[in-house]
């Protein structure tokens, strides 16, 4: 209903068929009754208006078509943007629930669902609806006993497919689900091409991949058996009523009605059962797909927590964690920890493996909320600040970068309207001069995808770039140079600490000369965060 003109357009524009069905019904009952007439003149005549008949039933299809044709794009176009506005702001807690590929499922498989079922179950309704009624409506004209026969047959019809109705919204779900399943089997296979042709265990994901296709194609027959035996039953039940049809039409032909009356009546008693057959079970897909649409575009409701998050992120002074508590199902992480993050200054997050480093990351980024105690920026609970607003206040540098597969530019500036002088800058202070130099179109350089064609060093000058070109206040580093060489890494790292921002960063290298200049060292042990001063920390480890 976003384009209401529109939508009447497109009704009247499945309606114009219906037009043309009740003009070729009504040629053939005149060409039928034109042998009773017994004259040629007239037969000549009548074939001459058939003819005029099918040319405007072919000129009516033409235009029906591309009155249809452009609302159904958009609309589709809608749906997609929808879904992909969902995912897209979702929450990183929410996001991070499903596999990717799942997306990619809902963006493809289920939209195909929609385009095939919900607008070709539409069309179908609408124009197999319009002839039911007009034919309802010339029965009763011609003959009201014979109309309350029809709609008695149209309502047991209708109660017969009910009944089928919850199996078919559940078994579309299910493709939906099974579409998605094999979306993820497939991609993990794909990832992990590498493991498994150096192993040579390919036979056996091979074996898993034809049970993920044989998974997804039974899912598949069962909703397409299910659909098509319903269809099946209503046609029985049809063909049952037309033959009572028949039976009541013989009778009135005693009564001595036209050849051409007979046989108009009789198109019309065919076009009002099997346009009703019709309707009934796209009723069912269309219901289904509805369903399929809310689960790709409708936004979960958050109940992790009753506060309003409608406060934004400013921080100007400090962020405050006091007496936290975090636990993973049974396993608990953090236990009445307390510490402060002062703005501007530079942490570092020390601790055993499994101690709970990005998890701490995650509680300072707003990604987890589920936990106990207070988590306070300049008095602010964390639970009342709003996702955007801490996402456009701070920028994250892991070990491994995305980068789209687009210009040096775009992949710095993330399509942020920012000018060429701004971008400039923050790759020099990144250190990327030298990459740009080398580079014939500099900025406008295509990469290809994620990065190929640049080093590891490269790619994490350019994550730097874009937090220095977004002025974050806060910086979230997680093992940014775990993987580059020591020279590189000691560059990377000087980067990150002459940044004016508050650097939260998690590292096992140690640069000599470097991180000594971490303000702080925020070591977890069993559960607790102990907070000490940089120098006197390395000076101890060096001891």
């Amino acid at each position: 209903m976003k384009r209401k003109s529109r939508f009447i357009l497109y009704l009247i524009a499945c309606l114009l068929p219906v037009v043309d069905r009740f003009f070729t019904n009504f040629a053939i009952a005149l060409l039928i009754g034109s042998v009773q007439v017994g004259s040629m003149d007239y037969f000549i005549k009548i074939c001459l208006i058939t003819i005029g008949l099918i040319i405007l039933g072919v000129i009516l299809f033409i235009i029906s078509r591309f009155m249809r044709i452009s609302f159904m794009r958009d609309t589709l176009l809608d749906v997609r943007l929808m879904a992909f506005d969902k995912i897209i702001n979702s929450s990183y807690k929410s996001f991070s629930q499903k596999s990717k590929d799942t997306y990619i499922s809902n963006l493809i498989n289920d939209i195909n669902i929609i385009e095939r079922e919900f607008f070709l179950s539409l069309i179908n309704i609408i124009y197999n609806a319009g002839i039911y009624i007009v034919s309802l409506i010339l029965i009763a004209f011609l003959d009201f006993k014979f109309a309350l026969i029809a709609f008695a047959a149209s309502i047991i019809l209708y109660v017969t497919s009910k009944l089928f109705e919850k199996r078919t919204i559940a078994l579309q779900e299910r493709v939906s689900d099974e579409n998605e399943k094999f979306a993820v089997d497939m991609s993990n296979t794909f990832n992990g091409l590498e493991i498994l042709k150096l192993n040579r265990i390919e036979d056996q994901f091979l074996s898993k991949a034809l049970k993920s296709v044989t998974g997804l194609e039974r899912k598949k027959l069962d909703y397409n058996i299910y659909t098509d035996g319903q269809s099946r039953i209503l046609e029985l039940l049809g063909f049952s009523f037309l033959i009572i049809s028949l039976i009541y039409l013989s009778s009135l032909f005693m009564r001595g009605i036209t050849l051409t009356e007979g046989t108009f009546m009789v198109q019309l008693s065919n076009s009002c059962v099997w346009s009703i057959i019709a309707v009934l079970p796209r009723v069912n897909q269309l219901k289904s797909s509805v369903k399929i649409f809310d689960k790709i575009t409708k936004y979960e409701e958050d109940t992790s927590n009753s506060l309003t998050k409608d406060k934004e992120f400013e921080f100007e002074k400090e962020i405050e964690v006091k007496n936290l508590s975090f636990r993973y199902g049974e396993k608990e992480v953090f236990k009445d920890v307390s510490f402060k993050i002062e703005k501007v200054k530079k942490y570092l997050i020390k601790g055993p493996s499994g101690a709970g480093k990005s998890t701490l990351i995650k509680l300072l980024s707003m990604i987890y909320d589920d936990y106990t105690g207070e988590i306070k920026v300049d008095g602010v609970d964390y639970r009342e600040i709003k996702e955007k607003s801490l996402n456009d206040n701070v920028s994250f540098i892991y070990q491994d970068v995305f980068l789209f597969e687009d210009t040096i530019f775009n992949n710095i500036a993330l399509y942020k309207p920012y000018t060429e002088e701004e971008v400039l800058e923050a790759a020099k202070k990144s250190g990327l001069d030298s990459l740009l130099s080398k580079k014939e179109n500099g900025l406008y350089e295509m990469l290809l995808e994620n990065g190929k064609n640049l080093s590891g060093g490269e790619r994490q000058r350019i994550s730097i770039a874009r937090a220095i070109i977004k002025n974050s206040k806060l910086l979230f580093i997680d093992e940014a140079t775990s993987s580059l060489d020591e020279e590189l890494g000691r560059k990377i790292e000087e980067t990150i600490l002459s940044l004016n921002s508050t650097v939260i960063a998690i590292s096992h290298r140690y640069y000599e000369g470097i991180t000594e200049k971490y303000d702080y060292v925020l070591e977890i042990k069993n559960g607790q965060v102990n907070q000490y001063d940089g120098n006197e920390y390395f000076m101890e480890v060096a001891i």
